[in-house]
């Protein structure tokens, strides 16, 4: 089944030649832009920029976002190639390269799946408007969500601003055509197979190669099949395990579907197929994502404020050497410790880690939210501006249905509960293997003779907490309280 929403009864040819632009919407298949391009076009031109724009903002030249990225873009070229058609592949400014592409090609339409993030939509408008100068159509599809920002609104058409009312509208909205795949196959006639500039090196556009290879991270829709049916295969013990870092309990698919190598729909229609509770845990996630999508469109103002405006008067003490210490493993909690070189070495975090972390940055170090947001977004593979900075200010209290500001995670009870035997602590902070399992969530109560006898001496092999919990968590009650009250 194909999803009417974009496939009419009698599709009607409206332009002789499109362009389709890919983005993070890496994949050939059930794709909203390509589908309603072959749909309503006799030739299909596909381009893809490495925009120079987001590049030239990355600090890291070894990022592993770039090196994922161009990887699934070849893939991309290969299957397009494989239905006849091709793949232009730029370097430079989007939002200069697409409209001198369109020009040159003489194309009539360029079609492309809508982004949500303030700076998409701005480079977006302009690249409408030079379009429009030219006299070439700009259409925008809906593919990356189920429904867009403005279609769950409350009985009063105003945004939610609470999650549970907000799924509770999302699933009663929710109807078979939502979820259909947006054709391609059997239109792929239409797709034009010329020949385009070859696919450029990461050494070419100054990045380098990265580790991905040895954390054996999937790239292109192929990876992301396989570990879709990999967490198919365990998806009914979800809710039982996605806690727990040691275990393999996540999905892991958060980099494909942050990049289109897979689509939404599939997955919700997964998760919908399971059944069980899992599949539903793994559903309210989802909805998760499209939640943030739309507190991030219709309160763009987040991505540097508090959603709670009140709490922009919280005063973080913003010490320089915390904020080191935390960014650099060093806080001596073990917990925290191993989540922060599991980001710092993967780019990777464990979801319950991302919270424990966060919460101990805000509210044991006080260290304002934003700069372990940007912290993320500069390391993380998923990167997702609408997801961190929801989950950021959720942790941080600041948000829109953010866990209560007295609510404070304790980094030791949070370690003996979601690690118990210490086995993730272990895998990331290898110099407190022999550590008792007694003593692995609070290494620091051990005795002078017991840090001799396991060879690890608090402050040198590895360093004693750098505050005090219990006195932390009371410091920031007094920060929270006193920004409530305005003072």
């Amino acid at each position: 089944m194909s999803n009417p929403e974009v496939q009419p009864a009698h599709a009607t040819i409206l332009h002789d030649a499109a362009l389709v632009w890919f983005r993070r919407d890496l994949r050939a298949y059930d794709h909203a832009a390509l589908s309603r391009a072959l749909q309503r076009s006799r030739t299909v031109y596909c381009v893809f920029v490495f925009d120079t724009e987001i590049l030239d903002e990355l600090v890291d030249r070894r990022d592993r976002r770039v090196e994922f990225v161009w990887h699934s873009v070849r893939e991309l070229s290969e299957t397009l190639r494989g239905l006849g058609g091709a793949l232009w592949i730029l370097h430079g400014r989007a939002r200069d390269e697409v409209p001198a592409l369109a020009q040159r090609l003489q194309v009539r339409a360029v079609y492309t799946n809508r982004d949500y993030e303030p700076a998409a939509l701005e480079r977006d408008h302009d690249v409408e408007r030079q379009l429009l100068d030219r006299r070439i159509d700009f259409v925008s599809c809906k593919d990356q969500v189920i429904f867009d920002c403005s279609e769950v609104l409350t009985q009063e058409q105003r945004p939610f601003s609470v999650f549970t009312p907000y799924k509770r509208a999302w699933l009663a909205q929710l109807r078979p055509v939502h979820v259909a795949p947006h054709a391609v196959e059997g239109q792929v006639a239409a797709l034009a197979g010329c020949e385009t500039p070859a696919l450029p090196s990461l050494q070419e556009m100054g990045f380098e190669r990265t580790n991905l290879t040895e954390l054996n991270l999937p790239t292109g829709s192929s990876g992301a099949r396989g570990w879709l049916d990999d967490f198919m295969s365990r998806i009914d013990r979800y809710h039982e395990r996605r806690d727990y870092p040691a275990l393999r309990g996540p999905s892991y698919l958060s980099v494909h579907l942050r990049f289109g190598t897979l689509s939404i729909r599939e997955l919700v229609r997964a998760a919908r197929a399971a059944r069980g509770e899992g599949g539903q845990t793994w559903l309210s996630e989802l909805i998760w994502r499209e939640f943030y999508f739309m507190i991030l469109y219709h309160h763009p103002q987040v991505v540097k404020h508090a959603f709670q405006a009140v709490f922009d008067n919280v005063r973080f003490e913003n010490r320089p050497d915390f904020f080191q210490s935390w960014c650099e493993a060093r806080t001596g909690y073990p917990l925290v410790d191993a989540a922060m070189r599991q980001i710092n070495q993967t780019g990777y975090m464990h979801n319950r880690l991302r919270m424990v972390t966060a919460s101990f940055l805000v509210k044991d170090l006080h260290v304002d939210w934003r700069w372990g947001e940007r912290y993320f977004a500069r390391k993380l593979n998923d990167y997702d501006l609408a997801a961190n900075n929801g989950g950021w200010q959720w942790a941080a209290s600041t948000g829109c249905d953010a866990q209560p500001y007295f609510r404070v995670f304790n980094p030791l009870t949070q370690s003996q509960k979601f690690d118990p035997d210490g086995r993730f602590i272990r895998l990331y902070l290898p110099e407190l293997e022999r550590v008792a399992d007694r003593f692995i969530h609070a290494p620091w109560t051990m005795s002078a003779e017991e840090q001799v006898r396991v060879g690890v001496i608090i402050g040198r092999d590895y360093p004693g907490p750098i505050v005090d919990h219990a006195h932390a968590r009371k410091r920031a009650m007094e920060m929270y309280t006193a920004a409530s009250k305005g003072n």
